[in-house]
């Protein structure tokens, strides 16, 4: 059995991570931000010699792109900093790292999947600091470590696009959404599973990009959210017994990038390739679609956010 560490446990990807790892019977020791601050290398050094850990998952990490603009020495602090004190930790104790990365190391201004090995260019703050952790990581770590770009992401626990838009289809507003950024929208259980297969193969070290196949826009996104709860509400009106029950129907909007201005830039393209995971002989992760009605239920029966 493989000994697993979590920084990070209590967000978006941690959660699924640690849930997943559990249901497959592995030895999990999960660290919120309140149980372990990796900006503190004492604290590090404490966590990694209590859990002993054969595998840490480092899933900490600021993650508010806009903020990052203006707080790119905090940002940097955990993204970076705090990412260099677990590989050293890790180095010490002998232990295997996968580091959590982002799409937004690249420029976003590409018409063709970014291979994991392809110039990164980052654009904002928080792609910056993400980039210097992935360096710093690699260089603790050259022959131990993972790092697993991903994007997108959405899933049950923690707020994210999904949630925002079924809460919005739920009170039957019709929301603006962004047509012109592609990319991959990636549910959190699945990166969790690549996160495990990467380790139980015994895979190469190095880059690899956990994203769902295909592509689409966050309207694209918007609008299969949205069909996917009508076809729920319906199914839940068919169920009562006063048939004249109405539900009106509506549907996102689609504008451009110029129509929502934010303080960081969005990549135009966020469309990662996989080859690295046909080198390790590990499926990469299925259709965007696909995925999303696997975790509809889920995410239809979690709390509004």
């Amino acid at each position: 059995m493989t000994r697993w560490l979590i920084a990070g446990s209590a967000g978006l990807l941690g959660r699924d991570v640690t849930d997943l790892l559990r249901d497959r019977g592995e030895d999990v020791a999960s660290r919120t931000r309140a149980d372990l601050d990796i900006t503190d290398a004492s604290w590090v050094a404490a966590a990694i010699a209590s859990a002993k850990p054969d595998v840490v998952v480092n899933c900490a990490a600021w993650t508010a792109v806009d903020a990052a603009e203006a707080h790119e020495d905090e940002a940097l602090a955990i993204n970076s900093g705090g990412a260099a004190r677990l590989a050293a930790a890790c180095a010490d104790a002998g232990a295997v790292l996968v580091h959590l990365s982002t799409d937004y190391v690249f420029d976003g201004q590409s018409s063709t999947p970014y291979a994991e090995g392809a110039i990164t260019a980052p654009r904002t703050a928080y792609g910056r600091t993400k980039l210097a952790g992935e360096l710093a990581v690699r260089a603790a770590l050259p022959e131990s470590c993972y790092v697993v770009r991903t994007a997108w992401l959405y899933g049950a626990h923690g707020r994210n696009f999904v949630h925002t838009m079924l809460r919005l289809a739920r009170a039957g507003t019709s929301p603006a959404v962004v047509d012109d950024q592609r990319g991959q929208p990636t549910w959190t259980s699945d990166v969790a599973a690549a996160i495990h297969a990467l380790i139980t193969a015994d895979a190469r070290p190095g880059v690899y990009h956990a994203t769902s196949s295909g592509e689409t826009t966050w309207f694209g996104l918007a609008q299969e959210v949205y069909q996917l709860y009508q076809s729920a509400a319906a199914e839940e009106l068919q169920g009562l017994q006063n048939q004249d029950v109405e539900r009106t129907l509506v549907s996102p909007r689609p504008i451009t990038t110029a129509d929502y201005p934010v303080p960081a830039p969005r990549p135009a393209y966020s469309v990662l390739g996989h080859d690295a995971w046909d080198a390790a002989g590990i499926a990469p992760i299925g259709d965007w679609r696909d995925a999303l009605h696997r975790a509809f239920p889920g995410m239809l029966a979690a709390p509004p956010r």
